[in-house]
């Protein structure tokens, strides 16, 4: 991800001056010549990066996830520094509009029980967290909506108030997300298929250039005003 995001902000006339991975730390004064940081890592060092660009006094875009329930106490950090964070479990423009069309769908589903809803989703074998962090977003926008479900689970269950989400882990999948609701008369679906890493670089680029000087905690939904 982190070569895409190059790619696509070079082709944008920006500059990268900086490439960190596990081989190559970086400490705040590495950041305070920036503009913007993009972090793609891993989810035990996300939160840490992003606590060295508020150190730095940089925005920060972060599309890891697996670290959101250290949220709440980094938002608020962000806040009381005055930095800004931008975040998103997806930035792929496509999966965005699909959470969109997720709750829509899910508030008229509501009514209709004998609809059972369940979320599959595919991706490569490096993905370390499992369901994906796009996958939960669905899943949470489904529960905020249907009454009847309480809780999601990973896998199958027979547990009518949760909602299964299924992962697949599959060589050199972008990324697979499928919304399905199915009774005993027919079946209703809502699918993103990402065809390779660009679309979610293009995102975290557009996310970069908008959250420049701005200050506060920041998601898809602001800049593609949903």
């Amino acid at each position: 991800m982190g070569q895409a995001v190059e790619e696509i902000a070079l082709l944008r006339g920006h500059s990268a001056g900086l490439r960190a991975d596990k081989y190559n730390s970086f400490t705040p004064d590495d950041l305070r010549a920036f503009d913007v940081a993009v972090e793609f890592t891993e989810p035990d060092s996300a939160v840490e990066n992003i606590h060295k660009c508020f150190e730095a006094g940089i925005p920060v875009v972060c599309g890891t996830t697996g670290w959101y329930q250290h949220l709440p106490a980094v938002k608020e950090e962000c806040i009381r520094r005055g930095n800004a964070l931008f975040y998103a479990s997806n930035f792929s423009l496509g999966v965005n509009m699909l959470f969109h069309i997720n709750e829509r769908l899910a508030q008229l589903m509501n009514s209709y029980s004998d609809y059972s809803p369940r979320i599959d989703e595919t991706h490569h074998i490096r993905k370390k967290d499992a369901p994906s962090g796009t996958a939960i977003t669905l899943a949470e926008g489904i529960l905020e909506n249907i009454d009847r479900l309480h809780a999601w689970t990973s896998g199958e269950t027979d547990d009518s108030d949760k909602l299964p989400v299924i992962s697949h882990r599959i060589n050199d999948v972008p990324g697979v997300h499928e919304i399905v609701y199915e009774s005993d008369t027919d079946m209703l679906s809502l699918r993103h298929e990402a065809k390779n890493r660009k679309g979610f670089a293009y995102g975290a680029v557009l996310a970069a250039e908008w959250i420049t000087n701005k200050k506060g905690v920041f998601t898809m939904r602001n800049l593609l005003q949903l």
